[in-house]
């Protein structure tokens, strides 16, 4: 199974998805924009792009290790990845049910008054480029092509990891975590993508 989770910057895709893994025994998270920051770093700028999601090379690259890893890999995939692009979802997702794997795709839904506030608490002011594509999300993400959609205005991390849990029929191990561990833990998965602050 590969569970992916959608939704504009600042939804809550990287921790949801941590959590998830967190609490699946048996998952990976894989995360394709390495590969976006492996073409970023590795090609002239004269061909760079603004978006690494407009390279066919990224989307294939990605199709092909989600491919693979399905076939190989005897546990759930998880993916935190914003993907606004209906031909883009078409040559990733819809390419990988036609070959048979079992994708499960979520979207986190929130207004921009609330995504707005999340981006600040992880050092992301309004002038930064996760806030800048906010308008654009919320309104290519309310597509149907995107659902099922969460809606995690009210809802923490946690509340969204049971949701996603119990829609995808997976048994969740338990969080026995206080909330200082939680807190921590939060923080570790901050730092370790803070390079997407650069």
């Amino acid at each position: 199974m590969i569970i992916w989770i959608n939704g504009a910057f600042g939804s809550g895709k990287t921790n949801a998805a941590y959590e998830l893994n967190r609490r699946i025994e048996n998952s990976y998270v894989y995360d394709p924009e390495e590969i976006g920051y492996f073409i970023r770093d590795n090609i002239p700028k004269e061909l760079k792009l603004n978006d690494f999601q407009d390279f066919p090379i990224w989307r294939d690259f990605n199709y092909q290790m989600l491919e693979y890893m399905s076939k190989h890999y005897n546990g759930i995939i998880i993916v935190p990845m914003t993907m606004t692009s209906d031909l883009y979802y078409n040559e990733i997702l819809e390419r990988l049910r036609q070959r048979g794997a079992n994708i499960k795709h979520f979207t986190l839904m929130a207004d921009k008054e609330t995504l707005v506030k999340r981006l600040r608490k992880r050092g992301e002011g309004k002038n930064s480029w996760a806030a800048k594509q906010i308008d654009r999300c919320i309104n290519s993400l309310d597509n149907p092509t995107f659902k099922e959609h969460i809606d995690t205005n009210k809802m923490t991390v946690y509340e969204v990891v049971d949701y996603i849990g119990k829609s995808c029929e997976v048994d969740l191990l338990p969080d026995n975590r206080n909330l200082t561990r939680k807190k921590l833990d939060k923080f570790k998965i901050w730092l370790r993508h803070m390079r997407l602050l650069k």
